[in-house]
């Protein structure tokens, strides 16, 4: 159960990069954040369609190694937790290059998958 529960949230989780990443916007409503925006490109001077589709690859990057990570915990494969960091790495430098308060959670989220895998948290699932 808690192996279906891991896998569940790191698919989860990482479908909802592309979701946030590519939603469309309102015209009656500002988007949250601008992904093209990002503080350190714009430091480089960076337009915004490269930094907008530098955005969108590596959140569809970070969705891909999340779904992998989840589908490798609900097999049982040993290599489970080593996707699982590189996903959550690949998302906090998306957020970081990217920020916005607004991604705190998702952040916090990130964070957690590292600090769980590196605790062997939950112990059933390795």
């Amino acid at each position: 159960m808690i192996t279906a529960l891991v896998a569940a949230f790191l698919i989860v989780h990482g479908l909802l990069h592309p979701g946030v990443w590519t939603a469309p916007v309102q015209p009656d409503q500002p988007p949250p954040f601008d992904p093209g925006h990002s503080w350190a490109l714009t430091a480089a001077h960076a337009p915004a369609a490269p930094t907008r589709a530098a955005a969108l690859a590596l959140a569809w990057y970070t969705a891909l190694v999340y779904v992998v990570a989840g589908a490798g915990a609900a097999a049982g494969a040993g290599w489970w937790p080593t996707a699982s960091l590189v996903a959550a790495a690949s998302g906090l430098a998306l957020k970081a290059i990217w920020f916005d308060p607004w991604l705190t959670v998702g952040v916090l989220l990130d964070v957690g998958v590292i600090v769980a895998v590196a605790g062997s948290w939950p112990a059933s699932v390795y």
